[in-house]
């Protein structure tokens, strides 16, 4: 059976590249340099940004005007249209791919230089904005050939009008002066005024002395708790390079570490709550449930010292305590998108052991976009051999997808993220993974939008089955309606990502899939038990020109134009769902319709049936979730001012994320105010105040299940950035999800929740610096955590530094070298001269960028 998948698998990758006329003949690199420059955010009686390609000709023949396209990807925006002649212009594709052709002035002498700008109608101040993935296709035909451009150099962005988005941007300049006034407020705090655990847990008391773990302790448990037991048995063997003793029993022969289940309930609660004694007597962990023994046993291995996770100790030295914890919401999840760039399976384990160990249980999995399909599905082959992978193609509307996000020309080349899919075997891996931490993955079958690479592969399998003669295959699983002639751009700037909703063959389509979704689950030993449906982002324009949809509204009076298909699809599939017991989540579109306005309003038809919405926008729509949750949906906030760890952290230009939604960093995350989250929620991505006057208050805490963080990955390039964004942002998500709510959450009064706010604020920065970031360093091998830049002043010659995290050092230079762990300690200030290079280290050596103080 293998031998003849394996078969059809290779005629059919080989029947993908003719039939979509992709290019694989990648020749080599470019002789062509090129510099990328953004000139200003503050271009004259316009909006938006000017930039410039500087193209420079290291070859030795001539480069004409004719002959060669320069593609690249770079979010999307606008291009304007230039006013006066240039040698070049800049067009848009689809999606955030961009081609510039040459003029009939263009011309490129060896040797020479040629200068082409553009612009654009959104401002940009990042990097990371910058085009990527450059490359020429010069000829046509059988002579095309593509050459990667090696040698591009995005110059940075230093200057106000690069860094602020135009004149109506009222953040501050991200100086280090900037810095030096935003962490004047904290202060250091010794190792005893910390809290014992992060997340923080509800109740600690301390006990006398300290407790000396080794492995003379045997691990006791409850028959139904050995996967527990068997975890705690390898963390403690990392952590003392010796194993201990496993014995199956009610309760403890000897002085050791007991597990076991017993009722218990914390502030209410009693799901996933457990209690955690540590004294000379023995350790006893007892759990309302299994899921609340592995969270005692997760805060006892927090307990240990940061230095047994970098060098084994043969015994540990814990503080003895009693721990009464359990959880703020039941529904603490983190966003995976690993569509936009893929990650590997090895790189989700590592994320799934780091949601664990912050007491995270369910990971929605984004695996279905416009710019990926990276899960194998049973009898839909296409999905994962044309869906899976992104290239150079002759035309967009080629079955394959072009490149994204700076992928690339060549399927799987070497560090591009573009391609690439989990086996069945690798997603039951990843699946029994996380129910072995206690963690739901929850799948994300995006329907009707996002849904350009399965368009993309079906259109490829129909394409394959019309050649063969057989129709009725063909037609099978077809997804959009060949005539429809609507106009749209999708948020991500695509105009053919909509399935079309009225084909029969489209219903049967995601029933196939989620059906085998299921099986998959199965297989895993698991039963799938809620899936996303995604719902999100169907542009405005689309159905409006199709022929078949004209047809179905004629004969469904009852639906009363194309904005309301969304809706109806949805109703029509939730029965077919609810065959299979499911939780149906979706993003908050699938709780709402769409007015003739173009407003989205509340849909109470689905509401009190199981229907889940993720509400993101507290941004454009402040109160959304607010009234969503007051209007009987119970909901999971996502806002994207607080929770979306794939924004930047600050706007640094150097500082990499997205910044549609402001800026993010783990104080943010950290004083979100679930149940109020107008008092924490202060400007917009622009830094101008947010006016909640009028705005609708939660009534219905009930119907608040929890929160979720976001790690969407259009400006994530591999596992080291992935874990840069999330952490120690991740952190600050788990105590407002895990720990009991804050004392200045209810404070009505502002300036002293605000100091509330600082106070509480300085000690979770002080425990990030000298607990958990070190930990980070060598938790399941390492993790690549972000330091942050210290701020810094010169006044009279004298040199002032602070840090974001009270308990990390500063480090400078005075010569314009790198700061290293061996350079000058600042420790107080002190008379300097020259320019003044510093870095943020913490204990284990890990750096922050560099700042320059003049």
């Amino acid at each position: 059976m293998r031998r003849s998948l394996l078969a059809a698998f290779l005629l059919l990758s080989v029947w993908v590249c003719l039939s979509c006329k992709s290019s694989e003949k990648t020749s080599g690199e470019s002789s062509v340099a090129i510099s990328w420059k953004l000139l200003t955010n503050f271009p004259k009686d316009t909006t938006g940004f000017q930039a410039q390609f500087v193209l420079t000709n290291k070859g030795e023949e001539t480069l004409t005007n004719k002959g060669w396209t320069l593609y690249f990807s770079m979010s999307p925006r606008t291009i304007l249209a230039s006013t006066t002649p240039v040698p070049g212009t800049v067009e848009h594709i689809n999606g955030d791919w961009y081609k510039l052709t040459p003029t009939e002035s263009f011309e490129l002498k060896p040797g020479a230089s040629i200068t082409i700008p553009y612009a654009g109608t959104i401002p940009i101040n990042k990097m990371i904005d910058a085009p990527v993935g450059l490359y020429f296709v010069f000829g046509e035909g059988e002579n095309e050939r593509i050459e990667t451009v090696t040698e591009y150099t995005p110059e940075p962005m230093t200057e106000k009008e690069q860094i602020l988005r135009g004149p109506n941007d009222q953040m501050p300049l991200p100086t280090a002066a900037y810095h030096y006034q935003q962490n004047s407020a904290l202060s250091l705090l010794s190792p005893e005024q910390l809290p014992a655990l992060t997340p923080m847990p509800v109740q600690v008391t301390k006990g006398q002395g300290n407790v000396s773990l080794s492995s003379q302790w045997p691990i006791y448990y409850a028959k139904e708790l050995q996967k527990e037991a068997t975890f705690l048995n390898n963390r403690l063997q990392s952590l003392t390079g010796t194993s201990f003793p496993l014995k199956e029993a009610t309760t403890a022969a000897s002085k050791g570490i007991l597990l076991k289940i017993a009722p218990v309930t914390v502030n209410g609660v009693s799901k996933e709550a457990y209690q955690l004694n540590v004294s000379n007597e023995g350790i006893t962990i007892t759990g309302n449930d299994p899921a609340g023994v592995f969270y005692g046993v997760q805060s006892l291995l927090a307990l240990a010292p940061v230095a047994a996770y970098n060098k084994p100790a043969a015994s540990l030295t814990l503080p003895a305590l009693q721990i009464q914890d359990a959880p703020r919401f039941g529904f603490r999840s983190v966003h995976l998108d690993v569509s936009r760039n893929f990650q590997t399976k090895e790189s989700v384990l590592r994320m799934l052991d780091l949601l664990a160990f912050y007491k995270i249980n369910n990971l929605l999995f984004y695996i279905t976009e416009d710019e990926g399909w990276r899960l194998e599905i049973n009898g839909l082959p296409e999905l994962t051999e044309v869906g899976s992978h992104r290239q150079h193609v002759k035309n967009i509307k080629d079955n394959a997808l072009p490149p994204a996000y700076g992928s690339g020309p060549t399927a799987n080349a070497k560090d591009t993220y573009g391609s690439g899919y989990y086996t069945r075997k690798d997603f039951i891996e990843i699946l029994q993974y996380a129910n072995d931490r206690h963690i739901r993955i929850i799948p994300e079958i995006g329907f009707p939008g996002h849904s350009r690479a399965a368009i993309k592969s079906m259109e490829a399998r129909y394409e394959r089955f019309m050649k063969e003669g057989n129709k009725k295959a063909a037609e099978e699983f077809r997804l959009i309606d060949p005539d429809d002639k609507s106009v749209y751009s999708s948020a991500q700037a695509y105009s053919d990502n909509v399935i079309c909703v009225v084909r029969p063959s489209a219903a049967h389509f995601f029933e196939t899939v989620v059906n085998d979704v299921v099986k998959i689950y199965d297989e895993a030993g698991l039963k799938l038990n809620a899936l996303h449906v995604g719902g999100d982002e169907v542009p405005m324009g689309v159905w409006t020109k199709s022929p078949l949809v004209d047809a179905f509204l004629k004969q469904h009076p009852e639906v009363k134009g194309p904005r309301y298909l969304q809706s109806y699809f949805f109703g029509q599939m939730l029965p077919k769902l609810k065959k299979h017991n499911l939780e149906v989540h979706g993003w908050e579109e699938i709780g709402l319709n769409v007015d003739a306005n173009g407003t989205y309003v509340a849909n109470p038809e689905f509401a009190g049936k199981g229907v889940i919405p993720y509400i993101w926008n507290n941004v454009f729509d402040l109160d959304l979730g607010y009234r969503m949750a007051n209007g009987g949906y119970p909901i999971v906030l996502c806002n994207v001012t607080n929770l979306y760890m794939d924004l930047a952290y600050n706007n640094d230009p150097a500082e990499p994320g997205l910044y549609w939604g402001g800026y993010v960093g783990p104080r943010n995350a950290w004083t979100f105010a679930p149940y109020d989250y107008f008092k924490t929620t202060y400007v917009n991505s622009l830094g101008k105040p947010l006016d909640f006057s009028g705005k609708e208050k939660l009534q219905k805490r009930q119907n608040i299940l929890g929160l979720e963080a976001q790690l969407w990955t259009e400006t994530v390039r591999g596992r080291d950035m992935m874990e840069y964004y999330v952490l120690p942002k991740l952190m600050g998500f788990a105590e407002t999800a895990w720990s009991a709510e804050r004392k200045w959450e209810t404070i009505e009064n502002k300036a002293l929740r605000e100091q509330a706010i600082s106070e509480g604020w300085n000690v979770f920065a002080n425990n990030l610096a000298q607990r958990e970031l070190p930990r980070l360093r060598y938790l399941n091998g390492g993790y690549n955590y972000r330091v942050p830049t210290p701020g810094a002043i010169l006044e009279k010659g004298m040199l002032k530094a602070n840090t974001e995290y009270p308990g990390l050092q500063i480090r400078y230079t005075t010569d314009g070298s790198e700061p290293t762990v061996q350079s000058s300690l600042y420790s107080a200030p002190v008379a300097v001269k020259g320019p003044i290079k510093l870095k943020c280290f913490d204990t284990t050596g890990k750096a922050s960028r560099s700042v320059t103080v003049q």
